[in-house]
């Protein structure tokens, strides 16, 4: 196929002495995504832990990075966030590279051990980390509603005046996740919020996660190696051994793979790769 640049005496299709109208745009443009990686690449010694990995995050969604342990979910995510080292290839963040200063503010980052102080109240973690994030008097209205907002979405207005260490495993997390929310960021980075969380727990922080894409215009990355968790997603990106096996949407994964879950939909997708790496194996 052709393309023609119209010159000064029009183009194929247009008449002598005519300009060709311009090519009309989209009234509503595709957003730039959240997370856009190309031959994103990470090493730990002689070790290549991520392997050019290309993919995108859409805003405003919820993007579920599921794999089993080992797979490099964390390193994914430390990558994201600007915490991950020896890393190569092209890694952009809201518009910015990956651990721009501009991104500080504008990410919420939960790791898979709680991060709290815990000889400090759920309260004085928070108050803590809210001054960081917001400093100077002028600010304290708004960082105490801040602070009393992710305290209740959280669930842990009846334990904000508890020490963090005497709270258990679940609670410890979910005060982790109250620190992340603070600000109202942008894009939340979740690394297995969910673990050692009871079924009723777990089920109202999904519900939250998806009040705060829908209310909040936020984008939500959260791994797990739960598969039925991978359902609640709007997306997802499925790992094994440092790849991609998959980016699409579970509906589209069950589809293209003839299977009923997103876990056999997984499991498909895997016998595929070992499948083609055995194939090349012995075809040398």
């Amino acid at each position: 196929m052709m393309n023609y640049l119209p010159g000064p005496t029009g183009s194929p299709d247009t008449a002598p002495g005519t300009t060709r109208a311009p090519a009309p745009t989209s009234p509503h443009p595709e957003p730039e995504p959240a997370v856009r990686a190309e031959a994103l690449t990470v090493l730990r010694g002689p070790r290549t832990v991520l392997r050019a990995l290309d993919f995108t995050v859409p805003r405003g969604q919820i993007t579920g990075l599921l794999g089993p342990s080992g797979c490099g979910k964390s390193t994914l995510m430390r990558s994201i966030v600007g915490t991950q080292a020896k890393v190569s290839g092209t890694l952009n963040v809201l518009g910015h590279p990956a651990g721009h200063p501009t991104l500080r503010t504008r990410i919420g980052y939960v790791t898979q051990a709680p991060s709290v102080y815990d000889d400090l109240t759920v309260r004085q973690n928070l108050d803590y980390f809210a001054a960081i994030l917001d400093p100077g008097r002028a600010a304290a209205t708004r960082r105490h509603d801040d602070v009393t907002r992710a305290i209740t979405d959280v669930d842990l207005t009846t334990h904000a005046d508890s020490l963090a260490g005497n709270l258990s495993g679940g609670q410890r997390s979910r005060v982790s996740l109250a620190v992340a929310l603070l600000g109202t960021p942008e894009l939340l980075v979740l690394d297995e919020p969910t673990v050692g969380l009871d079924p009723v727990l777990r089920r109202d922080l999904w519900a939250l996660f998806h009040d705060i894409a829908a209310s909040r215009g936020a984008t939500l990355l959260i791994s797990s190696h739960v598969m039925d968790e991978a359902e609640r997603c709007h997306r997802l990106l499925l790992m094994r051994e440092g790849e991609i096996l998959a980016d699409d949407t579970p509906d589209a994964l069950r589809t293209s793979t003839g299977s009923d879950t997103v876990e056999a939909a997984f499991l498909h997708l895997v016998d595929e790769a070992t499948a083609t790496a055995h194939q090349k194996e012995t075809s040398r």
